[in-house]
């Protein structure tokens, strides 16, 4: 049985690699909760928090994730509660496992932070 995502380590990926097939993509894709697909060059999320601080706070726990990755997500936080979540490797132009991993990893704390609530 394959290890999942949210349990695997993300590896250093450079330049000269080739960006993940649409077909591995989408097979990775359906290992997360409520990611999408953008263009096939990135993969997204949104999540509604229940205000600002929730919003801020999220995404002071999402920063040693990825740090602890060393692969960091854009974060942008609109309408005070509004955060999207995107994933891509920029050194290759496109998706890699990397940008999975710390998704799965995202999704737990989410999880986590559901079950809180």
């Amino acid at each position: 049985m394959m290890e999942s995502l949210a349990n695997r380590k993300c590896k250093p990926c450079e330049g000269g690699t080739e960006p993940l097939p649409a077909s591995a993509a989408s097979a990775l894709l359906g290992e997360l909760q409520g990611w999408e697909l953008i263009e096939g060059r990135a993969i997204r999320k949104i999540v509604k928090c229940k205000d600002f601080l929730e919003a801020v706070s999220l995404m002071q726990r999402i920063a040693p994730i990825a740090e602890a990755e060393d692969h960091h997500p854009d974060l942008h936080l609109t309408n005070y509660r509004r955060l999207t979540i995107e994933l891509s490797t920029h050194a290759i132009g496109g998706l890699s496992e990397n940008d999975f991993i710390l998704a799965a990893k995202i999704d737990q704390l989410l999880l986590l932070r559901q079950a809180q609530h």
